[in-house]
C-alpha cells in the first residue's frame, strides 16, 4: 500500500497543477479513476478545466480535495522520510490517500463511495461553485487539507478584498502638483491594520495579511494608480469587517470583495483527534453534498512554501484515518456494496 500511494503521489506532482493550469493533472486522474473501476464524469469549469466526479453506484459518500496548487514549480523528490514537490502536502497528498482509502472500502465491500476533485480552490473556488450545483446523493463529505491527520471541529473564514486607489500624475520633483495614489493607499491600508477586529474563544484572532502591492511607472513620475490583494482571516461573520472597510474606503480608495466565506463548522466523529485550523477550504461552499468533514495528511505549515514535502509516514497514516473514518460513517447509514 504504501508503494503505491507514493506512486500516486509522484504522478500527481509531476503534472503541472497551479490554479488554472490544471488541465494535465485532471487528464492522467480521470483516466486511473476510470481503469480502477470508477465512473467519471468531467465537469466543465472555466478556461477549458473540469472537475472530477467519479463513483460506484450512487454515493452516499464523498471524498473531495482540490487538485490545484500555488504557483511555483518544485519538482517531485524523496527521502526516506518525506516527499517532496509542490501539491505534496497542498493537497495532493490527500488526493493520493483518498483514492487509497476509497479503493479499500470498496475491495472490503462497503459503499458506495465516490470522490469529488476540484479545480481553482487556491484562488476563488471556482471549481467549488460550479461542483454545488451537480445532482448527487451525498450525506457526507469527506474533504482533505493537510490537518496532521486530526479531525478538524472549526476553521477561520476568509474575506479577501482588492483595494484600488486613483491619483494623479506629475513631476516627482514637484509633487505638491501631483496627487499619489500609492500614499493614499499605504494610509489606508495603515488604516485597515490599525483597526481593531474581533476574536473568539475558540478560534482566535481576526488576522490581516496584504499579499499584493503594486502601483505606478518610475520612480521619478508621482503615481496615479495602485492596487493591493488583502485577504481577512475572520473569527465572525464577515459583514463585521465589511462594514469597518466601508468605514474607511474613502479618499480615492474604493474596495470590493473578491472571495468570501464566513467560519465554518464540521461534523466530528468518536476516536479521532481534533484540532481548530486558520485557513478555510471549499467544503462551505459544497453545501448541497451533505455533512462536511475535514481531516487530512501532512502539515499546513509545510503548503505554499519553496520546500513544500509531507511526512511518508502521515500519507500511510492518512490513508487509515480516512478509511476509518468512512467505514464509521457508512456503517451508521447501513450502505454495504455487498448487500
Amino acid at each position: 500500500m504504501e508503494k503505491a500511494i507514493f506512486e500516486l503521489l509522484k504522478n500527481l506532482i509531476d503534472r503541472p497543477s497551479a490554479t488554472g493550469n490544471e488541465i494535465d493533472v485532471s487528464d492522467w486522474l480521470s483516466l486511473y479513476l476510470e481503469k480502477t473501476g470508477f465512473i467519471v464524469h468531467r465537469q466543465p469549469v472555466a478556461g477549458g478545466r473540469y472537475n472530477i466526479f467519479a463513483r460506484i453506484g450512487e454515493p452516499v459518500l464523498v471524498f473531495t480535495s482540490h487538485l490545484d496548487t500555488v504557483p511555483g514549480d518544485i519538482p517531485f523528490s524523496e527521502d526516506g522520510r518525506f516527499i517532496y514537490g509542490r501539491g505534496a502536502c497542498d493537497a495532493q497528498g490527500c488526493v493520493a490517500a483518498q483514492i487509497k482509502a476509497g479503493e479499500s472500502l470498496v475491495s472490503e465491500g462497503i459503499g458506495p463511495v465516490g470522490f469529488l476533485f476540484l479545480v481553482g480552490e487556491e484562488h476563488g473556488s471556482d471549481g467549488a461553485r460550479a461542483a454545488n450545483g451537480l445532482p448527487n446523493s451525498c450525506r457526507f463529505l469527506i474533504g482533505g487539507e493537510p490537518t496532521d491527520n486530526k479531525l478538524v471541529f472549526a476553521s477561520k473564514g476568509a474575506l479577501r478584498f482588492t483595494f484600488r486607489a486613483d491619483g494623479k500624475t506629475a513631476h516627482s520633483a514637484y509633487p505638491e502638483t501631483g496627487d499619489s495614489a500609492v500614499l493614499k493607499l499605504l494610509d489606508f491600508l495603515n488604516a485597515v491594520r490599525a483597526e481593531p477586529y474581533p476574536t473568539d474563544p475558540v478560534l482566535g484572532e481576526t488576522t490581516v495579511n496584504i499579499g499584493v502591492l503594486s502601483g505606478g511607472t518610475r520612480a521619478n513620475v508621482v503615481p496615479d494608480r495602485a492596487e493591493a490583494e488583502v485577504i481577512f482571516r475572520t473569527v465572525s461573520p464577515s459583514s463585521g469587517v465589511k462594514d469597518k472597510i466601508t468605514r474607511l474606503s474613502r479618499n480615492g480608495v474604493s474596495a470590493s470583495v473578491a472571495f468570501e466565506c464566513d467560519p465554518f463548522f464540521y461534523g466530528q466523529a468518536p476516536g479521532f483527534e481534533t484540532s481548530v485550523v486558520s485557513y478555510t477550504t471549499d467544503l462551505p461552499l459544497l453545501d448541497r453534498w451533505g455533512e462536511a468533514f475535514l481531516i487530512g495528511p501532512g502539515s499546513i505549515l509545510d503548503a505554499h512554501g519553496p520546500d513544500e514535502k509531507i511526512l511518508k509516514s502521515s500519507l500511510a497514516e492518512g490513508v487509515d484515518r480516512y478509511r476509518r473514518l468512512a467505514a464509521w460513517l457508512m456503517k451508521s447509514t447501513g450502505n454495504s456494496l455487498s448487500e
